[in-house]
């Protein structure tokens, strides 16, 4: 029988297992849970006799994947796949997947909710300002960068995007106005949100010499992930503009450095929190199961990220 082990150190809700079972179960496939686990020992053990994973932020490490004797597939509930080893995927033939789009209103949501938060003084009873009107930057037009727009048309703010691999036409279709670079993007906008993946082409280029295009006052929202910001810069960013802030999903490792002098222009949740819905959870993790037994049944390889 064909196994399905899901490793979560931060485990789906409850009814996103029981939807997973289902999808399983019904597929004549038998589902594992670790759940909560503390070591990666504990991960190393579970896969060994698995034929598929299900995994959120967990890390599949080498070490991981080639401890899965029997391991066809593994598949990370979520858009970004940097937390798999591709290399080492591929030289096991293991097919990784994502699931692209499952999560991406909640982070949207997440991102417009920091915005408003930060807006509003971080609620502290202090005049605050509103967003209607504000330019705002999406860098990066995915799925998540499409749900941002959405939204925050309906806030009524005046919205530009920037995306090398997006036709402009698919771009405008959507009432979002079309911009040809990214440091005419932060020319442009106040607010900047940030939806890149973190690979090679794209770590740390979030420098001063892009976030100090951007014009007074200016805020960068970051939902993507930690490794795309060049962290000095973001510092020198702080102590040279005084009217610049950060929202982040993300922590930065100068964290405390950056609350100690700028903590009014600062904020990040205290763990990644932008597929932390109840929703998300059933949809990414779902999709993650019907992924995996198209897979074995019938060898569609839709979402593979290793090829």
């Amino acid at each position: 029988m064909t196994k399905v082990l899901i490793a979560t150190d931060k485990p789906f809700a409850p009814v996103a297992v029981k939807g997973i079972r289902k999808v399983t179960e019904e597929a004549g496939f038998e589902l594992v849970l670790l759940e909560n686990y503390t070591s990666q020992d504990d991960f190393i053990k579970a896969i060994d006799d698995v034929d598929a994973v299900i995994i959120r932020s967990d890390k599949a490490t080498k070490e991981v994947i080639d401890a899965g004797r029997k391991l066809k597939i593994i598949v990370r509930a979520g858009a970004g796949y940097d937390n798999i080893d591709l290399q080492a995927a591929t030289a096991k033939n293991v097919v990784a997947m994502n699931t692209p789009g499952q999560n991406s209103n909640a982070v949207a949501e997440l991102a417009l909710g920091m915005m408003v938060y930060y807006a509003r003084n971080f609620y502290n009873g202090k005049s605050g300002s509103e967003l209607m009107g504000k330019k705002l930057g999406i860098h990066a037009y995915g799925f998540v960068g499409k749900n941002v727009a959405r939204i925050a048309k309906g806030f009524g703010m005046d919205v530009y995007a920037f995306d090398p691999f997006i036709p402009k036409q698919e771009i405008e279709k959507d009432g979002v106005k079309w911009i040809s670079t990214v440091e005419e993007l932060y020319q442009t906008c106040h607010f900047i949100s940030l939806h890149i993946p973190a690979n090679s082409q794209t770590k740390q280029s979030i420098n001063f010499a892009l976030l100090s295009k951007m014009p007074v006052p200016a805020c960068l929202v970051n939902t993507a992930r930690a490794e795309v910001i060049n962290e000095p810069d973001l510092l020198r960013m702080f102590q040279e503009r005084k009217d610049f802030a950060y929202l982040s999903d993300v922590e930065p490792t100068n964290k405390a450095e950056i609350e100690a002098g700028f903590k009014m222009k600062f904020f990040c949740t205290p763990k990644k929190m932008g597929a932390q819905t109840e929703e998300a959870n059933i949809n990414a993790g779902i999709a993650a199961a019907k992924q995996i037994v198209n897979f074995i049944n019938h060898g569609d390889k839709t979402f593979q990220v290793n090829k």
